[in-house]
C-alpha cells in the first residue's frame, strides 16, 4: 500500500483553494523548513525510500521501528505514524496495520487562517472522493475545526428530538392540571407553566447574545434544568390553591398561595443560583461548564420573576374565573345543573361542575379531591406505603439499591474520551477510535522548548539537560549532537566561539545534522560572535494512551520539573489540551460543589425552623447523589464534566423536591409520625407527582438523539429524577413512621416534693348567719 499512501500525499500537496487572481496550494500555506520546502512527515521519506529500494532491486534497506535510519543517515521516529506494528527480529518491521500522515499549515494572518480552513474543507473532500476510489483501505480525514463542528453538531441533531420533548410535556402539564370538574381544572395553568419557563429561557438566551456570549452544546441541559425547578414551583402553587376555600375572595386565596408556597420557592431558588453561581465564577477553569452555569444563573433566576408575576397572575385570572363559575377552556358561563339536564350528553360532560350551593359543608373541604392524582394519593397511595406490611419490603428495596449502587461506585471511571462530548456518527469519533486502537504504543510527540541562551558548550550543562529527558525515548538532533560531541571529546573545555562555529558548521556540513537547522536558534551580535539563544528536542513516552491517567501524571511530571529544573524550558503537545480538560473536568466541578454545599448548609441553619430538617436534607441528598453515581456507572456513563455538571444539579433537584416534604413532617405537632407522613404526601405529593411526569415526559426524547452528549444528560437526568422519586414516595414515607422527630407530646411529671397550697376565703353577711361568697385558691 506504499504507493497508495504516496499517491494520496501527492492529491492532498495538489489541493487548491481559488481566490480572486490566486490559487493557492498546500506550499503557499505550509509551514516551512529552513531550505524552504514545507515540512512533512517523516514517514513519507521512509515510503519514498522503501518505494527507490524497491525500484533499484536493493534489498538491504529495512523499516524498524519505532526509529528508522534512513540513506543520507538520519534516524527518524515513527512510533505516532506507524499504527498496528508487527515486527521481526531487531525490531524490523513486518508489517502495520496503520499509518498517521499528518500536515502543517501556518497561522499568521486572518488572509491566511480563511484559506487553511478552506484548505481543510478541501481535504476531507479530497480524502473521502480518494476513500471511494479505494475501497481496501479505510481514511479517516480529521482537521483543527473537526472537533468544533462535531461539538455543534449535537444542537443540530437534537432539534426536532426537542420540538417533540417540547409537545409532549405540554400535553402533559395540561393532563396533570384537568380534572372532570369544568370549574376548577385548570388545564391553562398548565401551559402558562411551561410559557413561563420558556420566556426564561429566551430571557437568558438573549442576554448571553447581547453580551457577546458563546453557544455550545451544554446548552441543551439548560431547558432541563428550568424544567425541574420550574414545574415544581408552578405546580406546588396550584396545590396551595386547592387547599383555600372557594368561599374566600381571589385575592385571599393569591395571599394564602404565596405565603405557602413562595418562601420554599424562593430558598430553593436561592439555592440555584448560589451553586450555578459559583460553577460561573473564575474558580471554574472550564469554559463549556462557566458558560453553562452562567445561563443556568440568568434563566432561574428570570424564572423565579416570572413565576413571581407573570404566572402569579395567570393564577389569579383563572381564580376569577372560577369564582364566576365559568368554564376553565373556553370561559363560558356554566349553567345550572337543572338546565343542563336539558342539553345532550356531550354537553353535559363538557360542562360538569359542582356549584357550591348543591354541597354540605362536609363536602365543601374535598372540592378538589375528583382530581385523579389527589384521589390516588388521599385514598389509596397514602394508606398503601405506611401498611405495616408494605414497610419491610420497602426497606428490602432500599438495601438493594444501596447495594447496586454501592457495587457501581466501586467500579466509577474518570472519562476523558473525545467522543463523549460530541455527535455519534462524526469525524472526531472515527478518528480517536482508530487512534486508540492503532497508535497506543507510545504517547504522543512532546515539544521540548529550551528558550534562554544556557552555557551548551558546558559538560555540565548538558548532563542537566538529558537528565531531564530521562526515562523517555528521546529523538532529537540535540541529545544525538551532544553524545556526538560527548564521543569527540571536543566539548570539554572548549570556547563558546568554538563551540558556536562547530555547531554552525556541522549544520551546513553535516548530512546527519543538516535537515534539523530548525531545531535551534543563532543570533548573531555586533562583533560577529554568534550566540545559541533557544534549543528545541522531542520526547516521546513509553505509556498507554487509551491509559489518560498515565498520560496526565506524564503532562504533571514534566510542568513540574519545569519549574524546578536549571534549565529554563517548556513542554507542548496539542493532546495536552485534552489532558488538561480530563484533569480539571472532575476536579473544578466537584470543587465548586463542595463549596456549594457548605455555603448552603451554613445559610439554610439560619433559616429552617427545625435543626433536623436541615440533618434529614442532608442525609437524603447523601443518599440520592450515592444512587446516582452507582447505577450511573453501571449504565456506562462515565465520570466527566457533563455527569459532575448534571450531579451537581441533581442536589438541588433532590432538595427541590424533598425539603417541602420534610419540612411538613418534622414541623408537624401531635397525632402519630404516620399521620404526618400521610398529610406531607397529600399536601405535596401531587406536585412531586406532577412534575415528575412532566419531567420524564421531556426527558425521553433525548434517549433517541445520536449523540453521546445528550445520551449522557439523558441517562444522568433521569437517573437523579428517578431515584429522588423514589425516595420520596417509597423510602421517606417508611423510614419517616419510626425514626426520630417523635410527634406524641410528653406529659409532664409532677415533682413529688412541690405541695398543692389551697386558700380558701369566705364573705359572709353581718350578722353571719350565712355564707355569701367563697373564694377558693389552688
Amino acid at each position: 500500500h506504499s504507493e497508495l499512501l504516496l499517491r494520496l500525499h501527492a492529491a492532498v500537496t495538489k489541493i487548491q483553494v481559488p481566490r480572486p487572481g490566486f490559487n493557492y496550494t498546500f506550499a503557499h500555506i505550509c509551514i516551512l523548513n529552513n531550505d524552504k520546502t514545507c515540512i512533512v512527515d517523516d514517514i513519507v521519506h521512509v515510503l519514498e525510500e522503501l518505494k527507490n529500494a524497491r525500484a533499484t532491486n536493493r534489498t538491504n534497506f529495512a523499516i524498524t521501528y519505532p526509529i528508522t535510519h534512513l540513506k543520507d543517515g538520519r534516524a527518524v521516529y515513527n512510533g505516532h505514524q506507524l499504527g498496528g506494528v508487527t515486527v521481526h527480529s531487531k525490531d524490523r518491521v513486518k508489517s502495520a496495520e496503520a499509518v498517521q500522515l499528518t500536515y502543517y499549515l501556518q497561522s499568521i494572518n486572518s488572509l491566511n487562517d480563511m484559506v487553511a480552513e478552506r484548505w481543510e474543507s478541501s481535504f476531507c473532500d479530497t480524502v473521502q472522493l480518494f476513500q471511494k476510489s479505494n475501497s481496501k483501505v479505510k481514511m479517516y480525514p480529521y482537521t483543527s475545526s473537526s472537533l468544533r463542528e462535531d461539538f455543534q453538531k449535537t444542537s443540530r441533531v437534537s432539534e426536532r428530538y426537542l420540538v417533540t420533548s417540547l409537545i409532549l410535556v405540554v400535553t402533559m402539564a395540561i393532563l396533570c392540571c384537568s380534572m372532570q370538574d369544568c370549574v376548577r381544572s385548570k388545564p391553562w395553568l398548565g401551559l402558562l407553566g411551561l410559557v413561563t419557563i420558556s420566556l426564561a429561557a429566551l430571557t437568558a438566551a438573549g442576554i448571553i447574545n447581547l453580551t457577546g456570549g458563546k453557544y455550545n452544546s451544554t446548552f441543551l441541559g439548560v431547558p432541563f434544568v428550568m424544567l425541574g425547578h420550574g414545574l415544581y414551583g408552578t405546580f406546588e402553587m396550584l396545590s396551595s390553591w386547592r387547599k383555600t376555600k372557594e368561599d374566600q375572595h381571589v385575592k385571599e386565596r393569591t395571599a394564602a398561595v404565596y405565603a405557602d408556597s413562595m418562601l420554599s420557592f424562593s430558598l430553593t431558588t436561592a439555592m440555584y443560583l448560589v451553586t450555578f453561581g459559583i460553577g460561573a465564577s473564575p474558580f471554574t477553569n472550564i469554559e463549556a461548564a462557566r458558560i453553562f452555569c452562567c445561563n443556568s444563573c440568568i434563566a432561574i433566576f428570570f424564572n423565579y420573576l416570572y413565576v413571581l408575576s407573570f404566572y402569579g397572575s395567570s393564577l389569579v385570572f383563572t381564580g376569577y374565573i372560577e369564582n364566576n363559575y365559568q368554564h376553565s377552556i373556553f370561559c363560558r358561563k356554566v349553567p345550572k345543573p337543572e338546565v343542563l339536564q336539558e342539553k345532550p350528553a356531550w354537553y353535559r360532560f363538557l360542562l360538569t361542575a359542582r356549584f357550591s350551593e348543591d354541597t354540605t359543608d362536609a363536602e365543601e373541604a374535598n372540592t378538589y379531591e375528583s382530581h385523579l392524582l389527589v384521589c390516588f394519593l388521599k385514598r389509596y397511595y397514602c394508606d398503601w406505603i405506611t401498611n405495616t406490611y408494605v414497610k419491610p419490603f420497602v426497606v428490602l428495596f432500599y438495601l438493594i439499591y444501596i447495594s447496586f449502587a454501592l457495587m457501581g461506585y466501586l467500579q466509577v471511571s474518570k472519562g476523558s474520551d473525545l467522543s463523549n462530548i460530541v455527535a455519534t456518527a462524526t469525524q472526531t469519533i472515527e478518528y480517536t477510535t482508530a487512534q486508540q486502537k492503532y497508535f497506543s504504543n507510545y504517547s504522543p510527540v512532546i515539544g521540548f522548548y529550551i528558550y534562554e541562551s544556557i552555557e551548551y558548550w558546558n559538560t555540565s550543562v548538558q548532563e542537566d539537560v538529558l537528565e531531564y529527558t530521562k526515562g523517555f525515548v528521546r529523538i532529537s538532533w540535540f541529545e544525538s549532537y551532544l553524545n556526538y560531541l560527548r564521543k569527540l571529546n571536543v566539548s570539554t573545555g572548549l570556547p563558546k566561539k568554538n563551540f558556536t562555529d562547530m555547531l554552525r558548521n556541522s549544520f551546513l556540513k553535516t548530512p546527519r545534522f543538516s535537515h534539523f537547522q530548525e531545531d535551534i536558534i543563532f543570533s548573531k551580535k555586533y562583533n560577529d560572535e554568534v550566540d545559541v539563544v533557544a534549543s528545541r528536542m522531542y520526547l516521546v513516552a513509553k505509556t498507554m494512551e487509551t491509559n489518560r491517567e498515565e498520560l496526565y501524571d506524564l503532562l504533571e511530571t514534566l510542568r513540574r520539573l519545569s519549574v524546578t529544573s536549571k534549565v529554563k524550558f517548556i513542554v507542548f503537545n496539542p493532546s495536552f489540551v485534552y489532558m488538561d480538560r480530563y484533569a480539571s473536568s472532575l476536579g473544578a466541578p466537584l470543587h465548586n460543589s463542595c463549596i456549594s454545599a457548605l455555603f448552603l448548609l451554613f445559610f439554610s441553619a439560619f433559616l429552617v425552623a427545625d435543626s433536623l430538617i436541615n440533618v434529614w436534607i442532608t442525609v437524603t441528598v447523601v443518599s440520592v447523589e450515592f444512587g446516582v453515581i452507582g447505577f450511573m456507572t453501571l449504565w456506562k456513563v462515565e465520570l466527566d464534566c457533563i455527569s459532575v455538571l448534571c450531579l451537581i444539579y441533581g442536589i438541588n433537584y433532590t432538595i427541590d423536591n424533598c425539603a417541602p416534604l420534610l419540612s411538613t413532617f418534622v414541623l408537624g405537632k401531635d397525632f402519630t409520625r404516620t399521620k404526618w407522613v400521610k398529610n406531607a404526601l397529600e399536601v405535596h405529593g401531587v406536585a412531586i407527582l406532577q412534575s415528575y411526569l412532566c419531567y420524564v415526559v421531556g426527558l425521553i426524547p433525548l434517549a433517541a438523539v445520536p449523540s453521546n452528549l445528550t445520551c449522557t444528560l439523558f441517562r444522568c437526568l433521569f437517573l437523579i429524577a428517578f431515584v429522588t422519586f423514589f425516595h420520596c414516595f417509597a423510602i421517606l414515607p417508611v423510614i419517616l413512621t419510626f425514626l426520630p422527630p417523635s410527634k406524641k407530646k410528653r406529659k409532664e411529671k409532677k415533682n413529688p416534693e412541690n405541695r398543692e397550697e389551697i386558700e380558701c376565703v369566705e364573705m359572709v353577711d353581718i350578722d353571719s348567719t350565712r355564707v355569701v361568697d367563697q373564694i377558693t385558691t389552688v
